[in-house]
């Protein structure tokens, strides 16, 4: 598989386990190596957001320091803010405060970036991209990272969406349809892992005002694991190239044990080492 300017990166989302994908981003940066086009799903949307702004070890101080602090993960956020995550915290005082995120250099970044959420009206996959609104870029990085059930719907453009992985928690056929028939896709799984748990139909009185997100959310598991099974096949033809932690996850969505979560960190920037570092990158326009 050739390394170039047909190459796109593909980041998984995974709530809590999405600093595996902290550490790859990280590996990624120390050796300097941009994608023409990158594309995230949920965590991952909000990781690949640290990275297109070029801010080494951000995500992983996000994900794992700040949490340690100010624990931002909780039952206790449902009463104050109808979600298991203080969004407050994360999508207002974290990038304008406490961590704050460079605009100025995502905006600069000449590769294109875009985040995955479920449109709640239509049941389909949205692919939106933003470098000149601010608050539009933070509001569609909320959405991709809006978990159902357990976070409020969230309006981009007036539309309500939800978390992109509903739909398309690996988006490599969306990266192969704009051009990029070879792609770098992050996983936060490891090889041969399926979800066991059965889909469900969804019943009539959740989400009653969005009747295709139901259906969407009724082949949730199905839609995931055929979608595992293609980037197995694409792997094993050549095709892309996959960076996924070595063996089964200790680490669940919500993780909040921060040496668990460490210790992923340094797993995927280790196995970014071991899969890309032999590679040569050829982005050029020759």
């Amino acid at each position: 598989m050739e390394i170039g300017r047909q190459t796109g990166l593909v980041l998984e989302g995974g709530g809590m386990r999405g600093v595996f994908t902290c550490g790859v981003l990280d590996w990624l940066l120390d050796h300097r190596i941009d994608f023409p086009y990158t594309v995230g799903v949920s965590a991952g949307a909000c990781n690949g957001l640290s990275y297109m702004s070029r801010q080494r070890g951000r995500a992983k101080y996000s994900n794992i320091d700040m949490l340690e602090k100010y624990k931002y993960i909780g039952l206790r956020y449902l009463w104050t803010q109808h979600s298991i995550l203080d969004q407050k915290l994360l999508y207002q005082d974290f990038p304008e405060r406490l961590v704050p995120y460079d605009f100025e250099a995502y905006k600069a970044n000449p590769g294109v970036f875009e985040m995955v959420t479920t449109n709640c009206l239509t049941g389909q996959p949205n692919y939106l991209s933003e470098k000149s609104d601010y608050k539009r870029l933070l509001r569609i990085a909320k959405a991709s990272s809006s978990l159902p059930y357990v976070c409020p719907v969230v309006l981009v453009d007036r539309m309500p969406m939800l978390d992109g992985g509903i739909v398309d928690s690996i988006p490599v056929e969306r990266a192969m349809s704009l051009g990029y028939t070879g792609n770098v896709v992050v996983l936060t799984r490891n090889r041969g892992y399926r979800k066991t748990a059965r889909d469900i139909r969804i019943p009539w009185f959740v989400y009653r005002r969005f009747p295709r997100l139901r259906v969407a959310l009724s082949h949730r598991c199905e839609c995931y694991n055929r979608q595992l099974e293609e980037v197995e096949r694409l792997e094993d033809e050549g095709k892309i190239l996959v960076v996924r932690p070595q063996g089964k996850l200790e680490v669940d969505r919500l993780e909040e044990n921060v040496d668990k979560l460490r210790a992923l960190y340094e797993e995927g920037y280790a196995c970014a080492g071991k899969v890309l570092g032999g590679l040569t990158f050829n982005f050029g326009q020759g």
